[in-house]
């Protein structure tokens, strides 16, 4: 059994035990947070194809951690006129573990 969710602005294909890194979530650790907007189910080989969700689907994880990224340098630069700019980012993000899928 498999579904595909919709967070962040992203869309991740889960199972009931994944572990992934979503778009960072107003939630504190160990908590648990529920994913409504469930785009595809599919159960025993039957697959629920959603306009754009599918009713009545939620997906529900616990949070492991929240964190930031490893950098990322950004150094921009025009040659000859003297312009460097180097900026670094760090990109928030929350470890989630599925723990069960309701369809």
């Amino acid at each position: 059994m498999y579904a595909i969710i919709e967070t962040g602005g992203k869309q991740y294909r889960v199972q009931e035990g994944d572990t992934l890194f979503v778009e960072k979530l107003d939630v504190t650790e160990g908590s648990t947070v529920e994913f409504d907007k469930v785009l595809v189910v599919s159960k025993e080989g039957q697959l629920t194809v959603g306009t754009p969700a599918v009713e009545g689907a939620k997906v529900s994880a616990t949070v492991v951690e929240n964190g930031k990224a490893k950098k990322v340098i950004v150094f921009k630069y025009k040659a000859k006129k003297d312009y460097r700019k180097k900026q670094g980012h760090r990109q928030p993000f929350t470890k989630i573990t599925i723990d069960k899928i309701v369809g």
